[in-house]
């Protein structure tokens, strides 16, 4: 009898999830990783998952909050995605709150008020805010059946955004009445912050589940072109109509680009730490509601921006570490459609990141000696992102391997993949250049001893006295981009090492020795001159997967004018994916749009009927 109420709960729980999951996302079946991670928070069980950007992480704690009985609390340093959530919460029917510094005094009295009443169902905070006398007392008041930890790399010193704010999330817990289950969700965690997540928040025995880092649907790219905005450019001329974001490193280059792009009739927007709140909302937005398709922004831009129908992110300049990479480059392709990651690389990003690094003073509570603790595990995370820029290996393959993850060695859908590489004998090359790097003493650095084995007769070879070097010239016949293809060669297979302090020497790696003593060849993968397969709109038109462009334009249309009626982002109505589906299915019943995949009960008693006509009328 006892087994048979178990399974019967079992199966009101299987039952449920699954109902909530069509009634209120529109949604038949969960994504990899998602059921194993609602189940386990459904049967009172801490959980810890690690999925990629894109993964629908939000799911795997809103469904439990949802179909649990208290308050779900969700601990996030996201204002945006406090926000977006709220607002995609409300779309689908379910009550939803924030707390943060950008409600007014009298906003968060009154949102503090509804929450006592048992008004929320799901409720956002930032982690500042946890210790804040009023709201401490509102949470002691109330059943909180669940503390979700967003973004929950940053309790670890190892994450590549560590913030003292979210040490005291403990402090928190420890003084409500019952401990509340614990939830923590991250896009990126090497071993090392895993193993920190689950011992500072203390979870227990928890279940811990990391779907897989890969993105299949995203295609990546380094180019090194010598103009970088003439790529950006010609990349938008060819990918009209869709959207996408241009990571800058610096707040004067997004200020450079973004006003050539508006000069040149682009529907571009802009974002950095330097202008007014009011302005970065209102750019935000601009963006998020298609009224500025492309966004120009430093690292501040993105974190928690929830907009399903970005086709591209190109990265100007190359990001700090792989960390930082991979969570930009995934804000691309979030609803599974196809979408490109483009990294524009030069020898200047290297040495600006450097210089972040050491001017790095952000975080107060940390003393001097955690800060340069940190500082080299940053010098270190930048080599690693530097490798990547100069690997000849499969991209997809060098990202899976930095966090710990198998792969096949071949995606197919890399540049490096795409691109017919030929066997060259570099050995003559790296020990001239080996060679000079030791005879000099191990004193200078990459261009320095680049200008010497090239011959080139420039004020530092000549104060360094690097012209009477041995080696000097002795590559006069190779051009500087070549020898500087050997050189990253060196370095990423460590023949060469780089210093980690801010003057970036050369010395003699472990594995020069043998090459020295003509005991070894060194051999180098180098692209053939022919030009590489690359995806890209052909005669200047906009290119969709949609079986029907001009219905899909017609049910975008429709989306913009209900969002705008409703005062939300279009992708928040419907996905760019779901409007697709629309278009090769041409739904004509209610029962036909509710097997749309992202059509539920909530949207279709909103929009369905509207769309039905739209399609009814092309």
């Amino acid at each position: 009898m006892e087994k048979n109420v178990i399974k019967n709960e079992a199966q009101v729980m299987n039952d449920n999830k699954y109902k909530v999951l069509k009634r209120y996302f529109g949604y038949d079946s969960f994504r990899e990783g998602q059921e194993l991670l609602i189940d386990s928070i459904l049967q009172g069980r801490d959980t810890f998952g690690i999925m990629p950007t894109g993964a629908g992480k939000s799911i795997c704690y809103q469904i439990p909050g949802i179909m649990m009985e208290g308050i779900t609390l969700v601990i996030t340093p996201l204002i945006s995605l406090m926000k977006d959530q709220v607002a995609a919460l409300k779309e689908a029917g379910i009550r939803g709150a924030y707390f943060n510094s950008s409600l007014t005094p009298g906003q968060y009295r009154k949102a503090l008020e509804y929450a006592k009443k048992g008004t929320y169902k799901i409720i956002y905070v930032a982690p500042e805010r946890l210790m804040n006398r009023e709201f401490l007392e509102f949470a002691k008041s109330v059943n909180i059946e669940m503390v979700t930890v967003d973004e929950a790399h940053c309790v670890s010193q190892w994450g590549q955004d560590f913030r003292p704010s979210y040490l005291k999330i403990l402090d928190f817990v420890e003084q409500l009445e019952k401990r509340p289950i614990l939830s923590a969700f991250t896009a990126t965690a090497t071993s090392q912050v895993k193993e920190d997540v689950i011992r500072i928040l203390r979870l227990k025995n928890p279940t811990v589940l990391t779907t897989g880092f890969d993105r299949k649907n995203l295609f990546f790219s380094v180019q090194k072109p010598a103009n970088k905005y003439s790529v950006v450019k010609n990349y938008i001329d060819t990918h009209p109509g869709k959207s996408g974001i241009i990571y800058c490193l610096t707040r004067k280059l997004v200020e450079e680009v973004c006003q050539r792009l508006c000069e040149e009739g682009v529907a571009a927007t802009r974002y950095h730490a330097g202008l007014s709140d009011e302005e970065r909302r209102q750019n935000q937005d601009d963006f998020i509601y298609d009224v500025k398709p492309i966004m120009v922004a430093t690292n501040a831009f993105g974190m928690g921006i929830d907009k399903s129908n970005v086709n591209f992110v190109i990265h100007y300049n190359m990001p700090k570490n792989m960390e930082s990479y991979y969570q930009e480059a995934g804000r691309a392709g979030r609803d599974g459609e196809k979408a490109d990651c483009i990294l524009l690389y030069g020898g200047k990003d290297v040495v600006t990141n450097q210089f972040f690094i050491e001017k790095d003073n952000e975080n107060e509570d940390l003393d001097e000696e955690e800060r340069e603790l940190i500082r080299e595990r940053d010098r270190q995370r930048l080599k690693k992102m530097t490798f990547y820029c100069h690997t000849n290996e499969c991209l997809r393959n060098y990202m899976l391997r930095y966090f710990g993850e198998k792969s096949p060695g071949y995606c197919g859908n890399c540049i490096n993949c795409l691109t017919q590489f030929e066997e060259r004998d570099i050995t003559r090359t790296a020990r001239h250049i080996i060679g000079c790097v030791d005879s000099s003493g191990e004193r200078y650095g990459l261009v320095v001893v680049l200008d010497a084995v090239h011959g080139n007769d420039t004020e530092k070879v000549r104060r360094y006295h690097l012209d009477e070097n041995d080696y000097y010239g002795s590559e006069s016949d190779k051009s500087v981009r070549y020898l500087r293809q050997v050189a990253d060669f060196l370095l990423l297979n460590e023949y060469l090492l780089q210093s980690d302090d801010r003057y970036s020497v050369l010395q003699v790696g472990p594995k020069a020795g043998p090459v020295m003593a003509r005991q070894e060849t060194v051999t180098m993968k180098i692209p053939k001159e022919k030009e590489p397969a690359v995806r890209r709109a052909k005669g200047g038109k906009a290119v969709y997967d949609a079986e029907d462009p001009q219905l899909f334009e017609a049910l975008r249309a429709l989306r913009a004018k209900i969002a705008r009626t409703q005062s939300v982002p279009p992708y928040v109505v419907f996905s760019d994916k779901t409007l697709k589906e629309m278009c090769a299915k041409k739904p004509r019943t209610k029962a036909e749009m509710l097997e749309i995949s992202g059509v539920g009960e909530v949207k279709f008693k909103k929009y369905g009927q509207a769309f039905l006509e739209e399609i009814q009328k092309n």
